[in-house]
């Protein structure tokens, strides 16, 4: 008996010693679980990941840019359906607990120890919540406990219906839709205020397995899911029988999804790196902005038909007799003349084929298309239509490797003296390469560059006929120099940015810069109208419209372009093989690239908005004879009416 009270004692101090170390080991473990929890405060100013949408000038949807494709929308927006099929289905006690089940974790853990393994979650709807938003979905216990801590978190700063609303916009319900409205617009067509019972109970029950109920994967298993959910509902009084047997006898049909009306694809590749540059790819991504481009839906719809007919007609006449013969490939873009805004790109045949953007990306020899920046600076030095350059054979020295250069016709034939008005519609290159001599191949280069050729060119007679690799959108942005009015206006495709909220991130502010005079500038719309009229583009005069441009063609008929433009829009068309093997004989840019530009143009022509090109102050016209450059009366032979600045026009003798 004497030991006894000694013994109690000792057996006391160890009990409190086990309790204190279980406790502090408790704390502990607490301690590191909570430590790096995340800070609920940062939802209040938390904004889920959004689907970006990318339409057209004309308002049509061309594409949605998404890393989760998501559309938030209000919880008022969403059925009533769709909330209590989702609550009876995924947490029946979801108005009731403070962010855990206590009685769902027990069932659970005795379910997980009998299988030896994680066999049942037990999670609310806040629990998945707060897994969604903050942790990974790996399954451990340390996951569990801190998203159990986290629901009692969310609980306590956030209402049921603020929960709610986040829940249904932020869960994944498989086929790549997150929330609610994306998987409503995709599996149905139509958004989620629109769907009905049966509609809403497919919904919720796709959280548990997406992927595997989604209606797009497997119709079967998604309607006996849905069933599920509705035999749920009636079970619990959400509905009758009635509603119940009319829900559950509908067919698991997978609407037509609102899908991008526009396509543009070359158009929408060559726009993300100044989309990113502007507002960051992670806004970009997942800000749920507005993008406006200058793109018109209608313009893009006649590129590509007018590509693919051009493309097919000269294909057909081309493979005739040859084996594994390859399409061609073709690119067009067209651009605001007024704004410089891209209205319509096509980069190849297919994008789906070849993405590699041919309108932006491919550097080919434009041919005599790069004249109009020759004659231009020869007009820019007072130049006029009427001054007279010869056509006859020549030879250069000093040309590449010290050999004499001797430039060719086209045609092989030469006509002597002759007007810049029709040495320039008649595209012919001796005069343009002694024009290049005596206006200063180097002077040509920074002349070029300033009407917006970004790329190198060396200084060389050569230069005249479009020998140096361009790009089509350089070559388009500088013939659109002359119907503007004289400025060069850096070509681009996104007008403006909006965010999730309408305001403006971003506006487009296009570099302009003068190249021309106005006078200048209406004297080349008038010369390039001339190649129309009387010259290589004879064929648009089909079109019966005012339009000016001029044919390219290199040599062995490897490439075909023709570039032109209305007092509306600037387009460039090129047609050549990847290879840059020929064409064709005799494929010229007036065969091969000029019907599809007629095409375009045609189709894109204002319906009621009279056309036609200014005529400065400033300016004089008259007929000449487009041979000598005299003046000469209107009946007589030949003569053309031909644009002057006053006092440089020539005289009646």
């Amino acid at each position: 008996m004497g030991n006894r009270k000694p013994f109690k004692i000792r057996t006391l101090i160890a009990i409190t010693a086990l309790v204190g170390l279980f406790s502090g080991a408790t704390a502990g473990a607490f301690l590191a679980l909570t430590r790096d929890l995340p800070q609920i405060r940062e939802l209040e100013n938390f904004e889920p990941s959004a689907v970006t949408r990318v339409y057209s000038a004309d308002g049509v949807l061309l594409s949605e840019l998404f890393l989760e494709k998501r559309i938030p929308v209000p919880i008022d927006q969403m059925p009533a359906a769709l909330k209590k099929a989702l609550i009876v289905t995924e947490d029946r006690q979801f108005y009731s607990h403070s962010g855990i089940d206590l009685r769902g974790i027990l069932r659970a853990i005795v379910k997980d120890i009998m299988a030896g393994q994680f066999v049942e979650g037990a999670s609310t709807i806040t629990q998945q919540l707060a897994k969604t938003l903050f942790l990974t979905p790996e399954k451990t216990l340390g996951r569990k406990i801190k998203e159990a801590l986290l629901a009692i978190q969310l609980e306590r700063r956030y209402t049921k219906g603020e929960l709610l609303a986040l829940y249904l916009n932020q869960i994944y319900l498989g086929s790549g839709a997150y929330g609610v409205e994306s998987a409503a617009r995709l599996f149905f067509g139509i958004p989620a205020s629109r769907m009905n019972l049966a509609q809403c109970a497919l919904i919720a029950g796709l959280p548990q397995a997406p992927s595997r109920f989604s209606p797009l994967v497997n119709p079967d298993l998604a309607r006996k899911r849905r069933n599920l959910v509705l035999t749920i509902m009636r079970s619990q009084g959400i509905v009758n029988e009635t509603q119940y047997r009319q829900a559950i006898s509908e067919p698991v049909t997978v609407g037509s999804p609102q899908r991008v009306q526009g396509s543009a694809p070359y158009f929408l590749q060559y726009i993300k790196p100044a989309l990113e540059a502007a507002v960051g790819p992670d806004l970009l991504y997942k800000g749920g902005l507005t993008v406006h481009t200058t793109l018109s839906h209608r313009f893009q719809q006649a590129a590509e038909q007018a590509v693919k007919t051009g493309i097919d007609d000269l294909y057909k006449r081309t493979s005739q007799g040859k084996e594994n013969s390859v399409p061609p490939q073709g690119a067009l873009v067209a651009l605001d003349v007024r704004t410089g805004g891209i209205l319509a790109m096509v980069g190849g045949r297919d994008f789906s084929e070849s993405p590699f953007n041919r309108a932006v990306d491919a550097r080919r020899q434009p041919g005599s298309a790069f004249k109009p920046i020759v004659y231009a600076l020869a007009i820019a030095r007072g130049f006029t239509q009427a001054s007279l350059v010869l056509d006859a054979p020549v030879v250069f020295k000093g040309g590449p490797d010290n050999a004499d250069w001797r430039p060719e016709n086209y045609s092989g034939h030469y006509l002597g003296e002759m007007t810049l008005r029709r040495a320039l519609a008649l595209s012919k290159n001796i005069p343009a390469v002694r024009l290049a001599e005596r206006l200063g191949p180097s002077d040509l280069v920074q002349f070029a560059h300033k009407m917006g050729i970004q790329t190198p060119l060396s200084p060389n007679l050569s230069l005249a006929l479009g020998t140096a690799g361009t790009h089509l959108l350089e070559l388009t942005g500088a013939m659109s120099v002359f119907p503007q009015g004289g400025n060069h206006i850096a070509p681009f495709g996104v007008a403006e940015i909006l965010d999730r909220d309408g305001d403006a991130l971003w506006r487009a502010r296009p570099a302009v810069r003068p190249v021309l005079t106005t006078v200048q500038a209406a004297i080349m719309v008038d010369m390039l109208q001339g190649v129309v009229q009387e010259g290589t583009g004879k064929r648009a005069r089909r079109l019966n419209m005012p339009v000016g441009g001029k044919t390219g063609t290199t040599n062995d008929f490897k490439d075909a372009l023709f570039l032109g433009f209305s007092p509306e829009a600037a387009c460039g068309v090129w047609v050549g093989m990847d290879d840059a093997s020929p064409l064709g004989d005799r494929e010229t840019g007036a065969r091969a690239a000029l019907p599809i530009w007629i095409d375009f143009m045609a189709a894109t022509r204002p319906e009621s908005t009279p056309l036609y090109f200014d005529i400065p102050d400033g300016t004089t016209k008259i007929f000449m004879d487009p041979v000598t450059g005299r003046r000469v009366n209107e009946t007589e032979k030949n003569a053309v009416r031909a644009l002057f600045a006053k006092g440089t026009e020539p005289s009646k003798k």
